[in-house]
């Protein structure tokens, strides 16, 4: 059997592409310290991790641009 190979869409380069030159606002560092503390009063481990990672790129936004 020969392998599949991805096909890529026009449509889709053009998108990728967009997002990667428009910048997206993250919500203010209070607002995501919230959910992280709600993410870890629930006990989610996935929302934990999310919610930190964003909190640590909007209090420093030149890391990792």
């Amino acid at each position: 059997m020969s392998a599949r190979s991805r096909i890529s869409r026009p449509t889709e380069v053009a998108a990728i592409r967009a997002a990667a030159r428009s910048a997206r606002p993250l919500p203010p560092v209070p607002a995501l310290m919230a959910a992280l503390l709600d993410a870890n009063a629930r006990s989610d481990r996935e929302g934990t991790t999310l919610a930190a990672h964003r909190v640590v790129r909007a209090a420093a936004p030149e890391v990792g641009e």
